[in-house]
């Protein structure tokens, strides 16, 4: 049976107290284990912008975008991950049509 493969997308927001190279380091981090387990279609940076509501009292949050493609299973383990990382503030995956 084949592999079956989904769109994604998901945005990543990190507390801007990691600084610059904190924040390269995760975004690095998670972009290999997507890599690891799906391709990266398309990535973008938005930077630091501004919050619609405080984070644990962060008012800006640095903000990254990867569309990649994988199996339906890896999201959730994705997901997991997320939760578990320091620096992570929130994050938001979508499938994509």
């Amino acid at each position: 049976m084949a592999k079956l493969s989904q769109k994604y997308e998901t945005v990543m927001v990190l507390n801007p107290k990691l600084g610059e190279e904190g924040t390269k380091e995760l975004v690095e981090k998670f972009k290999a284990l997507i890599a690891e387990n799906g391709t990266i279609d398309s990535e973008e940076e938005w930077g630091n912008r501004r919050l619609a509501y405080e984070i644990d009292d962060q008012t800006e949050g640095y903000y990254y975008l990867v569309n990649f493609t994988s199996e339906p299973s890896f999201p959730a383990e994705l997901d997991r991950r997320y939760k578990i990382t320091d620096g992570i503030m929130r994050t938001l995956i979508v499938a994509k049509k």
